[in-house]
């Protein structure tokens, strides 16, 4: 039988990224996590953790992480089944996109009661990947499946606006949106993984996405990108529930009239733990089906 104790360590020094901050998570010094990790690695017979800045668990460390994270839905689930026992909170660890998590995902946590979510934000191209790796127990993903050992439930439609000011639009697009000047304004990037924006112009002016340069910002934040459209900072495809408010008012009018982008998300999950989660998956789907456009 595997220690608890030590693969609670294990998790905590991978997803804190040190075993310091891992210490202090799990309320021991340092010196026990160490222990603790040593004494599994010595009975698994395999190196866990590679120590470094940050420290992550090796594919091994990673399977037994998720050894670790199933067992914890599992007794969740037979503690519904037999009251008298008692179990702390579960855990459960997704990944979701951060512009699902600001327009319709948040509801959806907070309709599960005695659940502690740990919320891994990566775009929903890269989600499925945390997933594949079993770093999680459920994505937010646009990839439908399959993926093995995966179960698929499509969620709907979110609706992207490229959007800018007036002013912006008069400074940098007097005499329309054409691709040389995309080629010039400001636009915004959330990251280097996010191609929105560049699928968007792609669409637009038939240029491929990877010959396509767009100047602009780099802004890691939802709502940010909409308070900089506001303030004319930059151009950028922006969720429909964040802005249309801000477009029937005329704060912020759409590049080109009719031309959005829709982005299809699914809701991924561990076919293992799928029971356990059950009311998670179930609150993922109404809350979609209020905050998302439905799948063609």
């Amino acid at each position: 039988m595997l220690d608890p104790d030590q693969l609670a360590a294990l998790v905590a020094v991978h997803r804190r990224g040190s075993f310091d901050l891992a210490a202090a998570a799990l309320g021991v010094t340092q010196s026990a996590v160490s222990q603790r990790l040593r004494a599994l690695e010595e009975q698994v017979g395999v190196m866990l953790i590679r120590r470094g800045v940050p420290s992550v668990a090796t594919a091994a460390g990673l399977r037994l992480i998720r050894h670790w994270d199933e067992l914890a839905l599992l007794e969740q689930q037979l503690a519904a089944d037999l009251p008298g026992l008692t179990v702390a909170p579960a855990q459960v660890r997704i990944a979701v996109n951060a512009d699902s998590l600001a327009t319709w995902v948040i509801p959806a946590l907070a309709s599960v009661p005695g659940v502690l979510f740990d919320l891994v934000i990566d775009d929903q191209d890269f989600s499925q990947d945390w997933l594949r790796r079993g770093e999680v127990a459920a994505a937010v993903t646009a990839h439908p499946g399959p993926l093995q050992g995966c179960d698929t439930v499509p969620l709907g439609v979110l609706r992207y606006r490229a959007s800018a000011s007036p002013a912006f639009m008069a400074r940098w697009f007097p005499a329309g949106v054409t691709a040389a000047a995309l080629q010039k304004a400001p636009s915004l990037t959330f990251s280097d993984k996010d191609s929105l924006q560049a699928a968007w112009v792609s669409a637009l002016t038939g240029l491929r996405v990877d010959k396509v340069a767009l100047p602009g910002h780099r802004l890691a934040s939802t709502h940010g990108f909409v308070d900089a459209c506001l303030c004319g900072l930059g151009w950028g495809l922006n969720p429909e529930p964040l802005v249309a408010a801000h477009l029937d008012a005329g704060r912020l009018v759409d590049m080109v009239p009719g031309r959005v982008l829709d982005v299809a998300l699914h809701w991924q999950f561990a076919r293992l733990t799928g029971a356990a989660i059950a009311p998670l998956t179930r609150a993922m789907r109404d809350a979609a089906a209020k905050g998302l456009r439905g799948l063609a």
